[in-house]
């Protein structure tokens, strides 16, 4: 995974190199570096429909993630934001294990288009967040939409609730490191093992999104219509196999497959589903697939 900030940094103090989930180090591995020297704040790689902007994505502690917004929120709603389940405070949530209504006071960086910190918003607690068949978090502000927009004039992202096909643009965007990486859907992984957990249909990147540890969390735009279809949290790093930092594909018939550099996302087009009115979470809502406690 792409590590985050504190197991990256003690594994590089014991080690020298990296260790499970990727999300930030402060100074990336050799192959990393030469990544992050080449991205830039706005990447050039595939043209973009409409432009792809820093605004709305947040910086963590030690990942990258977005203020979003499902189809039916409204302004006065209490605003969420996104990362990943490996990026959560209180560490790596097990197997099978599913957060729900925790109390956190967790702040996050809000950036404009720009790529410039403009505020801190806080939040009151993780509403939902896993490792299980998918990994992400999403945290509750204690701040609604029209809220940060009133004091940063910054909208939030758009969760897509239809499933992105291959082929699609797309633009993975880092709080953390305000850099971005542009390539396209190559294709879905019907099982992404990593260690000991397991992740459904997973979205492939194309060779071309080499994101690197730190952009763990970060939102993965839809080029042509601004919305988020998965959110970015793996790679296989070395030609590991379904080990920690070496996520392997497991397709339907068991046959392991092994893609040494290439990335992969989270599909979020299911998280919609799982909110009703007031962004209250509710898991026994039609249509509601995310693991349930």
């Amino acid at each position: 995974m792409n590590k985050p900030l504190l197991a990256a940094l003690a594994t590089l103090a014991v080690t020298g190199v990296g260790v499970a989930p990727a999300a930030a180090s402060p100074a990336a591995p050799a192959s990393s570096a030469a990544t992050a020297a080449t991205a830039s704040p706005v990447s050039s790689a595939a043209p973009a429909v409409r432009a792809v902007s820093f605004a709305g994505t947040v910086a963590l502690s030690n990942c990258s993630g977005s203020v979003v917004r499902l189809p039916a929120s409204e302004d006065d709603d209490p605003a969420l934001v996104m990362s990943n389940g490996h990026c959560l405070e209180t560490g790596f949530p097990a197997a099978g294990e599913v957060v729900v209504d925790q109390p956190s006071s967790r702040t996050f960086g809000l950036l404009n288009a720009s790529g410039t910190r403009v505020g801190t918003l806080r939040a009151g607690k993780i509403a939902y967040a896993t490792m299980t068949d998918t990994d992400v978090s999403l945290y509750q502000l204690t701040s609604t939409y029209a809220q940060i927009r009133g004091s940063y004039g910054i909208s939030p992202l758009t969760l897509n609730d239809t499933r992105p096909t291959a082929g699609t643009a797309i633009t993975v965007v880092s709080g953390y490191w305000k850099r971005t990486y542009a390539c396209n859907v190559d294709g879905f992984a019907y099982r992404l093992k990593e260690g000991e957990w397991t992740w459904k249909d997973s979205v492939r990147y194309t060779s071309a999104c080499q994101t690197i540890g730190g952009t763990s969390g970060s939102p993965v735009v839809d080029n042509a219509t601004g919305e988020v279809v998965a959110v970015n949290n793996t790679g296989n790093e070395d030609g590991g196999r379904c080990t920690d930092n070496n996520p392997c594909e497991v397709a339907e018939d068991g046959t392991v497959t092994v893609r040494e550099g290439i990335n992969y996302g989270q599909q979020t087009y299911q998280i919609p589903a799982c909110f009703g009115l007031d962004n209250k979470l509710d898991l026994s809502r039609s249509g509601c697939v995310l693991p349930k406690p």
